[in-house]
């Protein structure tokens, strides 16, 4: 890539110092910044000599600032953290979430930047999940990568999260994947807006009722707390912006998509244009008239004061994971993303229910039966009762863990079935249907006692 003809540090070289004069209310950590910028690859950071072993060219390098707004300090930055984050994403498609806060919030972020950065993070990463976890959406623990962008194209202030989350999640006992319901985006965009919408609020007013709020200039009025509560009540009165992608590739492509992303700056070198000493030109697009590019050109002052309002708190962490995205979750949800659901088994209540449905068709039911279905009767009927037997046997081990001294002596439930069986296949139309047959060996068998219900095996 080609050297950028203007660069963030040469307005700085130019008018730095005249902007610190001019605007004393920059924090340590703004000023600190960009001081960075300005000495960046420069002879003030030092450097070290690149030679050529075999022409003997030589060619001074100076050392990088590494500063995470600096422009020029991101590439390997990036590198390094894609190449980290290889071992966790999962092969699974994705879908990119975007959670921004409405612009009435933007006069409480000058001297409330890390509260309010801070419940962004934990609204939208909360609701996300929250929706996720209800069965009538997808019903699963779901993992998300959130990265903070507080800048819009024209540099004003625009506080919004980049989350990327893969496009299902595992089951409530982490034994299965459970896909997505839909062909394009999982969750439903409105719900989520709601939901995001009011997580954040409430968190809003726990912070003023406890008096964490830093309400002074432009939000003094806000002390007031009928003026609070109408602020607050406005907020409901729009709905609050979530905007979804369609899922797209599995890690591969998430990787790629992500370096866009997750070391940007506010503004990159490459997008400045001209700059005369006193005015700077720079590239935008404008994505309300079909991602135009457009130019725009402000003075120097209002150029770095744009520029200075994305600096983030010092040690606070722009990206953030939790969920399924951890290290630690990654190779437990790979395996269980091939696992099969559990399937699902009859119980015992649905056995009878079979029985009592095969025992009223047997009642109205005229003929003999034939040998091969009388056998396989058998053999259900046999399994019904051997069911039945551990039933009640897991039902009395369950009593005596709980302490219970006195086991119920009463007749068990199986002989109950047994009885009843054998009474109703003995009785077809009022009348005893047993007869007796003559076997080879001159006995005989009561056929009565031969039960011929259906019962499916359990």
């Amino acid at each position: 890539m080609s050297r950028p003809a203007v660069e963030v540090a040469d307005i700085l070289h130019a008018q730095g110092d005249t902007f610190l004069e001019q605007h004393p209310w920059l924090s340590v950590q703004q000023r600190s910044v960009l001081r960075a910028i300005a000495r960046c690859r420069t002879a003030a950071l030092g450097g070290h000599v690149d030679r050529c072993d075999a022409c003997g060219h030589q060619a001074i390098s100076y050392n990088s600032c590494r500063n995470r707004h600096c422009p020029k300090c991101q590439a390997q930055a990036r590198t390094r953290w894609l190449a980290a984050r290889e071992r966790e994403l999962l092969d699974v498609p994705y879908v990119h979430v975007v959670f921004t806060l409405p612009h009435a919030l933007l006069p409480l972020c000058y001297r409330n930047a890390t509260q309010l950065y801070t419940w962004l993070f934990q609204a939208s990463a909360a609701a996300l999940r929250e929706v996720a976890a209800n069965p009538r959406h997808l019903g699963a623990e779901i993992g998300i990568l959130s990265i903070l962008h507080t800048w819009g194209q024209t540099l004003v202030r625009h506080p919004h999260v980049h989350c990327v989350v893969p496009a299902g999640g595992l089951s409530p006992d982490h034994q299965y994947w459970i896909r997505s319901k839909c062909a394009g985006f999982f969750l439903p965009i409105k719900v989520l807006s709601r939901v995001f919408r009011g997580k954040f609020v409430a968190a809003l007013r726990r912070a003023f009722v406890r008096g964490d709020l830093d309400l002074a200039g432009a939000t003094e009025r806000l002390r007031d707390p009928a003026q609070w509560h109408t602020f607050v009540d406005a907020l409901f009165e729009t709905d609050w912006i979530v905007y979804a992608k369609p899922a797209f590739g599995g890690a591969s492509a998430v990787l790629r998509y992500l370096g866009r992303y997750t070391h940007r700056v506010a503004i990159s070198n490459h997008r400045l244009i001209a700059f005369d000493g006193e005015r700077v030109t720079f590239r935008w697009k404008d994505y309300a008239h079909g991602n135009q590019w457009r130019t725009m050109t402000l003075t120097a002052m209002e150029f770095l004061r744009r520029f200075v309002q994305h600096i983030l708190p010092r040690g606070f962490v722009r990206i953030r994971q939790c969920g399924l995205s951890r290290q630690h979750v990654s190779h437990r949800a790979s395996r269980a993303r091939s696992a099969p659901p559990p399937t699902t088994r009859a119980t015992l209540d649905d056995v009878f229910d079979t029985a009592r449905m095969a025992l009223s068709a047997l009642r109205s039911a005229d003929g003999p039966r034939p040998d091969h279905l009388q056998a396989q009767a058998d053999r259900r009927h046999t399994r019904l009762r051997h069911l039945m037997s551990l039933q009640q046997r897991h039902r009395d081990r369950r009593l005596r863990q709980r302490g219970r001294s006195r086991v119920s002596r009463s007749v068990p439930r199986c002989m109950v079935a047994a009885r009843h069986i054998r009474r109703c296949s003995r009785t077809r139309d009022g009348r005893r249907a047993g007869r007796r047959r003559s076997r080879g060996d001159g006995s005989s068998i009561d056929d009565a006692s031969r039960s011929t219900i259906p019962i499916p095996a359990p």
